[in-house]
């Protein structure tokens, strides 16, 4: 962890304090990786396979390795989906079923949907500029919409294609490949779900999240599709078009919940829960006689907080800084995706007279 603590005035004072950590805040990309030689290699040095995040208490603290992890668990889900589908898209076109091409088309949308989430971590990794001084981690809020529009559409077709196929119902073939490419659709969608949603809670991605429970809910689609093909066996072929139509319902349900996650992250939206850390972290910190507020947002999947603390006027510059300091230090022991804390202090004592707040920034 590291500290950037900028100089502030204190007009009780007299005269001004540096207060610079001392800390190198430079990460050094290069670190010894081998990674091989031949293709094994050359994929290690383009996805970056290497041990940034053998420790994952560090992934969730360091804002660069959380992204590194994002862009690796976004390829590799490109891959599953992109894989999974080629497969369906293939006994469709031998099979006929609008279930089956339901779901296909809905697993290409999860492919698609991968694609802006990979570009906003590639952004990510860019620094601050004048312009955009946050950084660019709000390009994974803004791939959200992408994804929840992918999401709608994919639906849309769904409906069409069932409507159509319960006005002009054609017989399903291929009925025991249709079979095996819905498990197969399953088995991909779990194990993305499983990855994705694993490594969004690390990192504090819940753009990753919402991506991993979408294909989750995929895989189980998937399996519905088991549920026509019965159909058809039994000698009841509009369980295809049926099943169609579920799916589509499921998938409308899917659509409201991830529009309501980018909502909440756009709008710098936060579980109450962290406030509520952050308020009974700092209020254990010695020094700390009130908290006045305590605020929180998402920068994509990197937290920011901001405290108002009261201490006692009588302390001295060197130890308001120490109360400032135990408080990020606090904090960062409690919210392990917390990237940068900014510290208020405000003096409150014997005499009326208001110093100036003390401003502390510290980020790690």
């Amino acid at each position: 962890m590291s500290a950037e603590t900028h100089p502030h005035d204190h007009d009780s004072a007299k005269h001004d304090h540096d207060h610079g950590h001392g800390h190198d805040h430079d990460h050094d990309h290069d670190h010894g990786h081998s990674h091989g030689t031949g293709l094994l290699g050359w994929l290690a040095n383009v996805f970056h396979w290497h041990g940034h995040a053998d420790d994952a208490g560090l992934t969730a603290s360091d804002p660069a390795l959380a992204t590194e992890e994002g862009i690796r668990t976004v390829w590799l889900a490109l891959a599953a989906l992109g894989a999974t589908t080629l497969i369906q898209i293939v006994i469709v076109s031998l099979s006929g079923s609008v279930a089956l091409f339901a779901d296909t088309a809905h697993n290409l949308g999860d492919t698609l949907n991968s694609i802006p989430l990979l570009i906003a971590f590639y952004l990510a990794r860019r620094t601050a500029t004048r312009r955009y001084t946050y950084g660019y981690g709000k390009a994974e809020d803004v791939a959200g919409i992408f994804i929840v529009l992918s999401i709608a559409v994919s639906a849309a077709i769904i409906f069409w294609e069932s409507f159509q196929k319960l006005l002009n119902p054609q017989p399903m073939q291929n009925l025991p490949w249709v079979a095996a490419a819905a498990i197969v659709g399953f088995i991909g969608n779990e194990a993305v779900a499983l990855l994705q949603i694993r490594t969004g809670k690390r990192i504090g991605s819940d753009a990753m999240i919402a991506d991993g429970l979408h294909a989750r809910t995929d895989g189980l689609t998937s399996l519905a599709v088991l549920v026509a093909v019965g159909g058809m066996l039994i000698g009841l072929p509009i369980l295809d078009p049926i099943i169609g139509i579920l799916i589509g319902v499921t998938i409308l349900f899917i659509t409201k919940d991830a529009a309501l996650r980018i909502w909440y992250r756009l709008m710098d939206a936060v579980d109450p829960k962290i406030i509520d850390e952050i308020e009974h972290a700092t209020g254990h910190v010695d020094g700390v006689q009130r908290i006045e507020r305590a605020q929180a947002r998402w920068v994509g999947h990197r937290l920011q907080a901001e405290v108002v603390i009261v201490v006692d006027e009588d302390l001295n510059m060197r130890q308001s800084h120490a109360v400032a300091d135990a408080v990020e230090q606090e904090l960062h022991a409690h919210l392990p995706h917390l990237a940068t804390v900014t510290v208020h202090l405000h003096p409150c004592g014997h005499s009326a007279s208001g110093a100036t707040p003390q401003l502390k920034t510290a980020s790690g």
